[in-house]
């Protein structure tokens, strides 16, 4: 049973920073693309970021220069580094395993996601 647990959210003032950790079980992590998602309050779920099984990158036109997605293998743990936030970076983040890197696709793996505040 695949497990995906997010943390590391919270409030914080436009400019700041926060970095998001989602721990991942129940997948062989090594060898799968993991990529970041995010919904708005009245937005429907986006991709953000995502990085591959040996280390390439993918960024949502968004949030590049500002965001930055690393893997911890040994620790089965996904990172997203959020610089110079804006408000409207506030959503509830999710990650996931990617099932087809060139369009980003998720599996259905949805984890409780964590939320993200960006204050003005």
């Amino acid at each position: 049973q695949v497990q995906l647990v997010e943390s590391g959210g919270g409030l914080v003032q436009a400019g700041g920073s926060l970095r998001l950790s989602c721990a991942a079980s129940g997948i062989v992590f090594s060898s799968k693309s993991m990529g970041w998602y995010r919904q708005g309050p009245t937005q429907q779920r986006e991709f953000v970021a995502a990085i591959g099984s040996a280390g390439s990158t993918k960024y949502a036109d968004s949030v590049k220069g500002r965001f930055t997605i690393s893997r911890d293998d040994a620790k089965n743990t996904v990172y997203l580094q959020m610089n110079k936030l804006r408000p409207e970076d506030t959503a509830v983040y999710y990650c996931n395993v990617i099932r087809i890197w060139v369009v980003t696709e998720p599996y259905d793996y949805w984890g409780q996601g964590i939320q993200v505040t960006v204050s003005s």
